[in-house]
C-alpha cells in the first residue's frame, strides 16, 4: 500500500503553486515567490537593470524591460531561460501588452518615444513622438486605446492604437508614473509622483473626473509620492502605492475617498495580484522584499525577502 502511495505521488510530480515574478533592478535577477506558502522558489539572471515586467496572455512567456541592457528579453517561465531579446529603442522602462498578445508599447526614456513592436515578428512597427521622459504605459481592454505618461511634461498621451497617432494629451500633476485603466474602460487613473495625486479622467471624453490627494498622520508630505497602481479583482477599490511613505492607499472608486493606509516595506513601486485573487503583493525597493496582503482583511501577512531593489511585478497561475 506504501509503495502504491509512493508511486502514485511521484507520478503525479510535485504540486505546483501560484507566482509572483519580482524584477530585482541591482542584481539583474527575477525572483518567484510561492504566493501560497509565501516563499521564495528561485531567481533567475537577467540582463541590466530589470524593471517592468509582464506575462504573455497565456503565460509561456515573460516579457522584461532590462533598462541597461537596451532591450526587452523574453524568457521561459518553466526553465528561467532567456530565448531571445525584443528591440525595445534605448532605456525601456515599462511597457504594456495588448489585449491580443501581438504589440508591446515601450517607453523609451532617454528617447521621448514610444516602441511598438510586434512580439511574433520581432520588428518594430511604429515609433511615436511623447513628451519628455516616458514612463507609465497604459492600454484599454479593448485594446484600442494605449496611454503613455511622460514624467517631464506632465502628460498623458492617448494614443490611438490603429493608426499609432496621439489623439489626446492630458495635463496631470508633476512626474506622472503609471496609467491604469479600469477593467470595464471607462476610467484612466494616472499616478502624479511629485505632484502627490492621482488623477481619474473619463475615457470617452478625456475629461478630468476627479482627484485624490493623500495625508498620513506622522508622515511628511513631500513623501507622499503616489507611483503604481492595481484595481482589486472586483474593481470597487485601487490600491496605490505611494513610495517613500512606505504605505498602500486604498482608494473607494465609486467616490474617490481614500478608506485606508497600509503599512508595508520601505519605497513601494508596484503590485501584483495573486491569480486565486485573494492577495496582493508589493515591491519594496529600499528594503528589497515584498509585503504580501491578505485582500479580505486588508492586512499585511507575510513579508518576503527577495533581491536588491525590487521594482516591477507579475502574477502567474498554477495550471501554467
Amino acid at each position: 500500500m506504501i509503495r502504491t502511495l509512493l508511486l502514485t505521488t511521484l507520478l503525479a510530480g510535485p504540486a505546483l503553486a501560484d507566482e509572483i515574478w519580482v524584477t530585482n533592478e541591482m542584481d539583474d535577477t527575477v525572483s518567484v515567490i510561492d504566493a501560497k506558502t509565501l516563499t521564495l522558489k528561485t531567481t533567475y539572471p537577467t540582463g541590466e537593470r530589470p524593471r517592468g515586467v509582464t506575462f504573455s496572455k497565456d503565460f509561456k512567456y515573460l516579457f522584461i524591460c532590462a533598462s541597461d541592457s537596451d532591450a526587452v528579453q523574453v524568457m521561459d517561465p518553466n526553465t528561467g531561460e532567456i530565448l531571445h531579446d525584443l528591440p525595445s529603442g534605448e532605456d525601456p522602462e515599462q511597457f504594456v501588452l495588448s489585449p491580443d498578445n501581438r504589440t508591446l508599447y515601450i517607453a523609451n526614456e532617454d528617447d521621448a518615444i514610444t516602441t511598438v513592436v510586434d512580439t511574433e515578428t520581432r520588428r518594430v512597427v511604429a515609433q511615436i513622438d511623447v513628451g519628455v521622459e516616458p514612463e507609465g504605459m497604459g492600454i484599454s481592454p479593448d485594446g484600442a486605446i494605449q496611454v503613455t505618461t511622460s514624467e517631464t511634461t506632465n502628460m498623458a498621451h492617448w494614443i490611438d492604437t490603429a493608426s499609432h497617432k496621439i489623439i489626446s494629451n492630458s495635463l496631470v500633476d508633476s512626474r506622472p508614473r503609471h496609467a491604469e485603466f479600469s477593467p470595464d474602460g471607462a476610467q484612466l487613473w494616472v499616478s502624479s509622483e511629485i505632484g502627490g495625486t492621482v488623477t481619474v479622467f473619463d475615457t470617452e471624453t478625456k475629461a478630468e473626473i476627479g482627484k485624490i490627494s493623500f495625508e498620513i498622520k506622522g508622515v511628511q508630505p513631500e513623501k507622499l509620492q503616489p507611483v503604481g497602481m492595481k484595481f482589486s479583482p472586483d474593481a470597487t477599490r485601487v490600491f496605490v502605492a505611494l513610495g517613500p511613505a512606505n504605505h498602500l492607499a486604498v482608494i473607494n472608486v465609486a467616490d474617490l475617498s481614500v478608506e485606508k493606509y497600509i503599512l508595508v516595506g520601505r519605497r513601494v513601486w508596484h503590485m501584483a495580484i495573486s491569480p486565486d485573487q485573494t492577495r496582493l503583493f508589493t515591491t519594496n525597493g529600499v528594503s528589497g522584499d515584498v509585503t504580501a496582503i491578505d485582500l479580505a482583511s486588508l492586512e499585511p501577512v507575510a513579508t518576503i525577502q527577495v533581491g536588491r531593489f525590487p521594482w516591477g511585478a507579475a502574477a502567474r497561475p498554477t495550471d501554467n
